[in-house]
């Protein structure tokens, strides 16, 4: 089975489905739903649930940087699903599809959690 983003004009994901694999019966599902759903201003993306973070889970090539999800923005120039943005300093690692701190998370073992407004990690205190 395949896995299919449908993205409105805005390049937002608004729904991810299952369906026949591409090439099913000779047909590409992709651009099927795509040439249906155009005049809905709605374009449909395969997907792959094993991509994360540019990285295949199963050692595969990595498809579209993500798996799509609802809320992600579809960005045309890197063939990739983006998720939202979680804080307005981070910036796009576009290697990865995701967004990056501009300070790295310490890797000393303990927990923190992202201040926006001093911009650093802050430690978690029990």
């Amino acid at each position: 089975m395949g896995h299919y983003a449908y993205i409105n004009a805005l390049n937002k994901v608004v729904e991810v489905v299952t369906g026949p694999d591409d090439g099913h019966n000779g047909k590409s599902w992709e651009e099927w739903e795509t040439f249906h759903s155009e005049r809905k201003g709605i374009t449909c993306k395969r997907t792959c649930k094993k991509t994360f973070l540019g990285e295949h889970k199963d050692g595969g090539t990595p498809f579209r940087k993500n798996y799509a999800g609802v809320g992600y923005t579809y960005d045309s120039n890197l063939d990739a699903f983006i998720p939202p943005k979680l804080f307005d300093s981070w910036v796009l690692d576009e290697s990865k599809g995701d967004w990056a701190p501009p300070v790295d998370y310490p890797d000393d073992g303990n927990p923190y959690v992202w201040n926006e407004e001093s911009q650093q990690w802050d430690l978690v205190s029990e």
